[in-house]
Parts: C-alpha cells; sequence; structure tokens
C-alpha cells in the first residue's frame, strides 16, 4: 500500500493497520501502532480486501475516508493521486455511510439508505455504473433499481452485492463463472484473441444447485442469502438455512467441493449439508475460504501458501478449538482474528507486518497470538494486501491505557 499499513495503527476506538508495503515512510510496521492522523476520531468501520492497496475508514458518524494507492480512482476522490492519510470522499459527505468493500483497484460503498457507490478501475464493469469506462473517479452510484442493499463484496475484478430479501446480484469480469451466471463470458475476439461480456450493471444470481458425486444436478429451492464473502475469483455464501454455497475459480480447493473444477452456478457445499455444521459466517482470502459453524468450530479450506498440500474439502482448525471469534480478516495469503480479549493470525512468508509479530518473528504457518495486542479488545479486523486494519475498544480508562502503550504512527 502507498502507506505503511503493514503494522497496526490505532484510532480511538483504535485502528491499527499493521503495515507491509512501503509508503511514505520508505518502511515497513512490524508491529501495531496507533494511527495519529485519526486520533480523536470516532470510527465505525474499516475495509480493505485480499488484493487491495487501498483501505476505507468510516466515521461513527458515516462519514467515509479513503487511503492507500489510486492509479484507478479507486479513493473515490476525483483524481488518482495517492493518499497517505485518510481523505474524505467529498461526494459522499451528506450520506451515511454503512458498509464498504474493496476491490483489486476498485471501491463499493453502502449508505444506510441501501444505496451503493462505485468508484476506481472499471474495465469490465465492476464498479456497476453501467458502462465500461476505464475508470470512475468520484463515487458514483451504481445502476440498481431493486430491494435495498445490505452487504458488499469485492473480487479482485468483480462485485457482488445482497439486497435485503437474500437474493445476490453481481458485475463486472465473468471469467472462472465467478458471477454466477453460468457463463464465464468468454468470446474470440479475433482468432487468437479472447474477450469476455461483461456484466455493466448488477445481475440477479438465479439458480443455486446440488451436485451428486455422478455429476447429476438438482437444483436447490428457495434460497435466501444472509451472508457472503469474496476472493479474488471465487464467492461463498451462507444461506438462512445455514447451507453454504460457493462458485467461480476452483484452483487449490477453494469451493470445498473436493475437486479442482470451476463452478459457473452457486453449488451447494456438501460438507457443511448436516445440522451439526450448520454455518453462521464465511470469511475468503484470494485463493482459500474459511467457514465458522454454530459451535464456533472455524473450518479451512483452499490454499494459504504456495507450496504445500492444499485442503480440497473444509478442515477444521485445531489449534482455534476453544476460542470464540468474533472478527475475522482475510489477506491475500494471511488471517487475522480477533478472539476473545486476543487477536491471533497466522501465514507464510514473504509477509511484510500484516500479522503483526514484530520484525524478529514476520511469519506463522499455524495460528498465533499477537502478543503486542493481548488484553485489547478488538471489535474489527480488516486485511488487505500485506496489510491490516483494527478497530479496538477504549471505553474504559483500563483500554485506554492498554492502548497508549502502542507506538504510534504519523505518515
Amino acid at each position: 500500500m502507498a502507506i505503511s499499513l503493514r503494522r497496526l495503527h490505532t484510532i480511538p476506538p483504535d485502528v491499527f493497520f499493521p503495515s507491509g508495503t512501503k509508503g511514505a515512510t520508505g518502511r515497513n510496521l512490524w508491529s501495531p501502532h496507533r494511527f495519529t492522523p485519526l486520533n480523536g476520531v470516532r470510527v465505525r468501520l474499516v475495509a480493505s480486501g485480499s488484493n487491495s492497496v487501498h483501505s476505507i475508514i468510516v466515521t461513527e458518524e458515516g462519514r467515509a475516508m479513503s487511503l492507500g494507492r489510486n492509479e484507478k480512482g479507486q479513493l473515490g476522490v476525483g483524481d488518482t493521486k495517492r493518499r497517505d492519510v485518510p481523505t474524505v470522499i467529498e461526494a459522499l459527505k451528506d450520506h451515511n455511510v454503512v458498509g464498504a468493500a474493496c476491490g483489486k483497484n476498485h471501491t463499493l460503498i453502502l449508505t444506510d439508505r441501501g444505496v451503493v457507490y462505485g468508484c476506481g478501475d472499471n474495465k469490465f464493469g465492476q464498479c456497476g455504473v453501467g458502462n465500461q469506462n476505464p475508470a470512475i473517479l468520484t463515487a458514483t452510484a451504481i445502476c440498481y433499481k431493486g430491494p435495498p442493499i445490505v452487504k458488499l463484496g469485492c473480487g479482485a475484478e468483480f462485485s457482488m452485492i445482497l439486497d435485503c430479501k437474500g437474493a445476490l446480484h453481481s458485475f463486472g469480469l465473468p471469467e472462472y463463472g465467478q458471477l454466477g451466471h453460468n457463463t464465464d463470458g468468454k468470446y474470440f475476439v479475433t482468432c487468437n484473441k479472447l474477450g469476455f461480456h461483461c456484466e455493466t450493471a448488477p445481475k440477479r444470481i438465479v439458480f443455486y444447485i446440488e451436485k451428486a458425486k455422478d455429476g447429476h444436478i438438482t437444483p436447490v429451492e428457495v434460497v435466501e442469502i444472509i451472508d457472503f464473502s469474496c476472493g479474488s475469483n471465487h464467492t461463498v455464501a451462507v444461506d438462512s438455512l445455514k447451507r453454504v454455497f460457493s462458485w467461480g475459480w476452483g484452483g487449490l480447493g477453494r469451493l470445498g467441493h473436493a475437486e479442482q473444477k470451476d463452478e459457473m452456478i452457486p453449488r451447494l457445499i456438501k460438507f457443511f449439508d448436516t445440522q451439526s455444521r450448520g454455518v453462521k459466517s464465511v470469511h475468503c482470502g484470494s485463493s482459500f475460504s474459511l467457514a465458522i459453524n454454530e459451535l464456533g468450530a472455524v473450518y479451512l479450506f483452499g490454499q494459504t501458501k504456495r507450496t504445500g498440500e492444499a485442503n480440497m474439502y473444509p478442515k477444521p482448525i485445531q489449534d482455534l478449538t476453544g476460542w470464540s471469534v468474533r472478527s475475522v480478516g482475510c489477506g491475500f495469503t494471511s488471517i487475522v482474528m480477533a478472539a476473545d480479549d486476543s487477536v491471533i493470525a497466522w501465514g507464510p512468508s514473504p509477509t511484510y507486518g500484516e500479522l503483526g509479530f514484530g520484525e524478529l518473528h514476520k511469519s506463522s504457518t499455524t495460528p498465533m497470538e499477537v502478543k503486542a495486542l493481548e488484553g485489547i479488545y478488538i471489535l474489527q479486523v480488516s486485511c488487505g494486501l500485506g496489510h491490516t486494519l483494527l478497530i479496538a475498544r477504549d471505553q474504559s480508562e483500563q483500554d485506554r491505557a492498554k492502548l497508549m502503550k502502542l507506538p504510534e504512527f504519523a505518515p
């Protein structure tokens, strides 16, 4: 990221950015820091993405701010200049922002009225504004007239939105079937050049299926989605019956179907289709997925490191047994979780400080507690590409005393 957001920086409710990319300071932050540009600012939520080197911060008053790289206008501030400190998105200053999601070079922002705004790279229509203009520099309302939207998600170059009635709508690049419309959108521009029929405005995902081992397909009726998460080129979603569906790029087992085939339509993950394994939330990194069931067990499928064995189907993470996981951030290969009064993180080398372990212990292939944050109650975690943002509770004198022990970062 343009700013060193690899270590944890805080804002009161403190936001921490474990920063790994060299930014204005020319150095990585290897341990949690308080983020001084937001001293005194109350924060509602933070958002980034597994492919994102930019971030969105929303204050308790609903004011949206952005920072990081901005080559395609993904910060929504009307230009392509990088921002090393949070900058108010003026186009949204009169709106109460309640959600945000970041793709590789694009951003979606949600208001309390269920209206979605997009900005940034729009080569494949991923901003949802009805065209493929290369870049949308100012946050612009998407072309959508359905029920109010309640949740957003961004893949690398596609977008997903969930309406209040449980229907998913997707737009952007259809490669690998990641939009869920039973096509990868490919066509021949010339005899040796492929192109894609992109969706430039939200299109509802209509079909959900169950597939038997012999390949027989059965439609799944009455699906009401309540949660979803997007990886680089895949999506995992949970419905009101706690069933889990996945689609898109199937490489490395990230879809959880015990095979590596791409899925063009949301497919039921049979592993979770039992009463004892009902899932309450899902979280996707670039090439892996996490699911947390109603008993609190955390399952991983896909691969978090480029070497070694991939999980072709969901497997429980035994090291997390007994922890009550509250918030999860998934980066490109790193995972950061808020659980009880601790932060747990892991990810393979190379890392850039996003795990918060310090310069002497930069990575871990198994879950480890972030000692610098021990006893600090983290409300929310969001991971980007090589950086992490966290919001910390600061209600009591004890909370504030612990936070004041962390170093400050002023870009």
